[in-house]
């Protein structure tokens, strides 16, 4: 069984990988003894961890002293199993590229829009021949939540969880259902762009969008909230075997 440990802008995603079977736990990147407890729960083999924030020293100090090989996957430094085009892959989020691993990995042949739903949206793109081309980041719904009560006067701020009406009825599912709502009419105005110019699309939505209902008749969608664990495992194999590769070359 595989670590695979995803740090995200709110949360750690800690993930034991062996096969079909699956284990998760998420926690606040501030639980050191939580992850500290996930980390030493099974007998793993090996492990990958990702952050898009600076991580604290101790955590850090954790991750790089556990009792089996733990690789750190840096975009733009990790090798990958497939190509890119991104100009600036130092900069390009560790999720995005583990996602575009992980989809293209599971749907191989197919132009794939990866949609991760989480603090930002983001809208990424790999071809049926496995090539990253880029892509684009919005605001999640709860920063639309949150951006509204602040740059305004008067609005106020209203929880992500509530009443989605079709059309709101006072201000508080006005302003919620038009966060969601637009978001939900953004995911599909990208697939609908995208199916024009690819052939066979995907859509794979991760993070979390397992709660909508896309009207995308021609267009197969998938969700997959492990697509981004699933990538970094990828990644790990990919390179562990490249190492092995490597120890049993010949001149």
């Amino acid at each position: 069984m595989n670590l695979i440990i995803d740090i995200g802008n709110t949360f750690v995603k800690m993930v034991g990988l062996d096969g079909d079977t699956i284990r998760q736990e998420r926690v606040s990147l501030a639980d050191e003894e939580q992850i500290r407890r996930f980390c030493f729960s099974q007998p793993f083999e090996a492990g990958i961890y990702s952050s898009v924030v600076d991580l604290p020293e101790r955590v850090e100090q954790l991750l790089s002293g556990l009792p089996f090989p733990m690789m750190r996957y840096q975009s733009g430094v990790t090798p990958i199993p497939i190509s890119s085009r991104y100009m600036t892959p130092l900069t390009l989020g560790a999720d995005r590229m583990a996602a575009a691993v992980g989809a293209s990995l599971q749907w191989p042949g197919r132009n794939i829009l990866i949609v991760d739903v989480g603090t930002c949206a983001t809208f990424d793109f790999v071809s049926s021949e496995g090539e990253y081309l880029g892509g684009n980041i919005s605001p999640g719904a709860s920063m639309r939540l949150k951006a509204m009560h602040q740059f305004t006067g008067r609005l106020p701020l209203v929880e992500l969880e509530g009443e989605t009406p079709p059309f709101g009825t006072d201000t508080a599912t006005a302003i919620r259902c038009g966060a969601l709502t637009g978001l939900q009419m953004e995911i599909e105005g990208y697939a609908r762009r995208y199916s024009r110019t690819f052939e066979r699309l995907n859509v794979c939505l991760t993070g979390g969008g397992d709660g909508m209902s896309l009207d995308l008749p021609d267009v197969e969608v998938h969700y997959d909230q492990y697509l981004v664990p699933r990538g970094l495992n990828e990644i790990l194999k990919w390179n562990r075997q490249s190492v092995r590769d490597e120890l049993f070359e010949t001149d």
